[in-house]
């Protein structure tokens, strides 16, 4: 057996040219353009990078861009002040703080800050809530590319074993709420998990989300088991070079998986085509709201 890719670059393409069709449609009815804030503090290199393909995103289907970099010796209240005019602008529709933040901010009191109906990330307790109680609402952006994917690919989810490996309110915690939604029974196993090799062996969806490179190695996997890979590590080739790899031994397991995401060119690009997504819905409600 070898593994059908999930490509989440494909599937991103196809929802950045659904918006951008949509928003051309509402620009042309003399409507204004959707916009996204993203607040980016210092010069950490790989955060420069997200922000950038943000921005192209942002451009690429029309959304109006409002990012904001601020020196690394930021203030707390500079940023808070930053968020407080974003949530006023009635042109901005979605506001992101990119995240690492330098140790001495606060991250969880700057997202707080942010207005729930601008929280690009659908990280805001009040979205969270949302979650849990299955109501409608922003969804956590990289697990709601997940279930893109899941759903792109018509892999049934009702009824089976669905393993989380990682806890955190990023990732783990919101696609174990959403597959739980889906009707599947749901484990999450985290780095105090007891014989974690039989956890995850037992699992018909495998999601591996922990940041640390090959965890996941074939003697974890059931055979033809669904296996979604969410890290990103950097890693350092025998020849000196970088190579992105995931929280999955992709060589190994491509042959014993019926499904696999790959790194990079898997659950990345659909991370950025769920935040533009989230921006449009923010965008919908706050047109509809000036309407009427």
């Amino acid at each position: 057996m070898v593994a059908k890719i999930l490509d989440g670059k494909s599937l991103a393409q196809k929802i950045q040219t659904k918006l951008q069709n949509q928003i051309s449609e509402k620009v042309a009815q003399g409507k204004r353009a959707p916009g996204l804030a993203v607040l980016m503090v210092g010069d950490n290199p790989a955060s420069a990078v997200y922000v950038r393909n943000k921005e192209k995103s942002c451009q690429k289907v029309g959304m109006e861009s409002f990012s904001r970099h601020f020196s690394a010796d930021a203030t707390q209240e500079e940023l808070e002040e930053a968020i407080a005019q974003l949530n006023q602008d009635e042109r901005v529709d979605g506001i992101l703080v990119q995240l690492p933040l330098p140790s001495h901010l606060d991250s969880v009191g700057l997202l707080l800050k942010i207005l729930p109906e601008k929280d690009a990330d659908g990280l805001h307790p009040y979205n969270l809530g949302k979650l849990v109680r299955q109501e409608k609402g922003l969804r956590s952006c990289t697990p709601a590319g997940v279930m893109e994917i899941l759903k792109e690919y018509n892999i049934d989810i009702a009824g089976k074993k669905a393993v989380v490996v990682g806890r955190s309110i990023l990732v783990g915690k919101p696609i174990a709420l959403m597959l739980l939604e889906e009707n599947a029974t749901v484990t999450i196993a985290h780095s105090r998990t007891a014989n974690l090799a039989e956890v995850t062996k037992d699992a018909d969806i495998l999601v591996a989300a922990v940041g640390k490179p090959e965890m996941i190695t074939a003697d974890m996997v059931k055979p033809g088991a669904v296996v979604i890979d969410v890290g990103i590590n950097r890693i350092e080739t025998s020849e000196g070079k970088g190579k992105l790899v995931g929280d999955v031994d992709y060589q190994a397991i491509k042959d014993i998986a019926s499904y696999i995401t790959p790194v990079p060119g898997g659950v990345g690009p659909m991370t950025v085509a769920m935040l533009l997504q989230n921006t449009y819905l923010s965008y919908l409600v706050s047109t509809e709201k000036v309407q009427s």
